[in-house]
C-alpha cells in the first residue's frame, strides 16, 4: 500500500468557499448555522456545509481563582499539577549505552480515561493538600475536532456548488448581503479557494495594463491562461489523476509560464509598431522572431519537469500530478499561443487603433508662425 501524500488537502474543492472569522468558535458555530440555512434558500446552491464540526467531547475545567486563592493554592500550580498528570511532563533522563531516554512523569492511561479523575488529584495549598476538586469546576463540553483558523484568526469556512447558470460573483454577492443582515459585526468574512480566482485575474490584468500602459493588450496575453489551464486539466484527466494540492501548485506555475510566451510577442510586435511597421507586419515578424525562444525554453520546461510527470523516484505517486499539470499545460498552450495570440493582438490592435488615432491627432505639434520682421512692419 503507497504511503499517504506528505501534504494533505482539505475538503474545499466547491467553487464556493466563503470564510467567516470571529473570536470563538461558539460564535462561529452560531453563525455558520444561520449562513447555511439562508444560503439553501436561495435555490441555487446545493451540497451547502462547513468545516466546523463540534463533534469532539471535552472537559473544560474551570479555576475558581477567589477558593484557590483562600486555600493558598496558586493557578500555577494547579495548571502544572494537570498538565504533568494529564498530559506529561519530562522531569529527567537517563542513558542507556550511547542512546539518551527521557523519564515522563505521568498517570497511568487506565486512571486518566476515568471521567472523575479530578476527585482523586490533590494540590498543596497552606493548610495541607486540597482536594483539587474543591476549588475547579468541570464541565462536559463539545469541541471541534480541527482548530482552522485563516490569517492567524479562528475561521469557518461554508462551501457551496453552483448550479447551471449561476456565477460565482452573484452567490458571493448574495452571501455578503445574508452576513451583512444576519450576522452580527463581531463576525468578519473572507473569501477564499476558487472564489478568490476572479479576483486574482483582475488583478493581473490590472499590472500588466499598468506594464503596457494598454487595456487592450494585457487582454491578448491573459488568452494563453486559459488554454494552459485547459490543456493541463485535459492531462490529468487523461492519465487518471485529481486536481488536488500538487496539481493546483503546477497551474500556479503553469500561469506564470505561459503568459511569458504571450509577453515575447505582444512587447515585440509593440516594439516594431513604434518603428512604423503595420500591424500584420509587425505581429508576423515578431511571432517569427520570437518563435525560437519560445520553442526554447518551454520544450526546456517541459523536459526538466518530465521525471516528475512520469513518477521517478521515492514519493513520485504525490508529484507526479504537480508534473502532469505543468507538462500538458505547457505543451498544450505553447502551440496553441503560438496562433491565436498573433490572430487576437490584430483583431484586438485594429480595435483599438481608433482610439490610439485619436491620441495622436490630440498631442500633435502645430507649427508657431513667426514674428514680423521690423522691415515687413513699416
Amino acid at each position: 500500500m503507497p504511503a499517504p501524500p506528505s501534504l494533505a488537502t482539505s475538503f474545499r474543492s466547491s467553487p464556493i468557499d466563503y470564510v467567516l472569522q470571529a473570536d470563538s468558535y461558539d460564535e462561529l458555530n452560531k453563525a455558520t448555522g444561520v449562513m447555511i440555512g439562508e444560503a439553501s434558500k436561495l435555490g441555487y446552491l446545493i451540497n451547502v456545509d462547513t468545516d466546523l464540526r463540534l463533534n469532539k467531547p471535552q472537559l473544560d475545567i474551570n479555576i475558581d481563582r477567589e477558593r484557590a486563592s483562600g486555600l493558598g493554592a496558586s493557578v500555577a500550580e494547579i495548571g502544572g499539577t494537570l498538565e504533568t498528570l494529564l498530559g506529561g511532563r519530562v522531569v529527567t533522563n537517563f542513558k542507556r549505552g550511547t542512546k539518551q531516554y527521557d523519564v515522563i512523569l505521568q498517570m497511568k492511561p487506565a486512571a486518566r480515561s476515568k471521567p472523575g479523575v479530578i476527585d482523586g488529584i490533590y494540590i498543596r495549598g497552606t493548610g495541607g493538600l486540597v482536594q483539587l476538586a474543591n476549588v475547579v469546576k468541570v464541565q462536559e463540553t463539545l469541541a471541534p475536532k480541527e482548530l482552522n483558523h485563516y490569517n492567524r484568526i479562528r475561521s469557518a469556512a461554508i462551501t457551496a456548488n453552483l448550479l447551471p447558470g449561476k456565477t460565482i460573483g452573484v452567490a458571493l454577492d448574495d452571501l455578503d448581503r445574508i452576513a451583512q443582515e444576519k450576522l452580527p459585526p463581531t463576525v468578519k468574512r473572507e473569501y477564499a479557494g476558487q472564489s478568490l480566482f476572479l479576483l486574482a485575474v483582475v488583478f493581473i490584468y490590472l499590472v500588466l495594463s499598468a506594464q503596457f500602459e494598454s487595456f487592450i493588450h494585457p487582454l491578448t496575453i491573459l488568452l494563453s491562461v486559459p488554454l494552459a489551464v485547459f490543456g493541463a486539466l485535459l492531462t490529468l484527466f487523461i492519465f487518471g489523476q485529481s486536481l488536488n494540492i500538487y496539481s493546483q501548485i503546477g497551474l500556479i506555475m503553469l500561469i506564470g509560464l505561459v503568459t511569458k510566451n504571450s509577453i515575447l510577442i505582444v512587447e515585440f510586435s509593440n516594439q516594431l509598431r513604434a518603428q512604423g511597421q503595420t500591424i500584420a507586419e509587425a505581429v508576423i515578424q515578431a511571432a517569427t522572431i520570437r518563435l525560437r525562444p519560445i520553442l526554447m525554453t518551454s520544450f526546456a520546461t517541459i523536459f526538466g519537469v518530465l521525471p516528475i510527470a512520469i513518477g521517478l523516484g521515492a514519493g513520485a505517486e504525490s508529484r507526479r500530478p504537480l508534473g502532469l499539470a505543468v507538462v500538458g499545460g505547457l505543451f498544450f498552450s505553447t502551440f496553441l499561443t503560438l496562433v491565436l495570440v498573433p490572430v487576437v493582438y490584430t483583431l484586438l490592435a485594429r480595435f483599438g487603433r481608433v482610439e490610439l488615432a485619436g491620441l495622436e491627432e490630440r498631442t500633435e505639434l502645430r507649427p508657431v508662425e513667426e514674428p514680423a520682421h521690423a522691415e515687413e512692419l513699416v
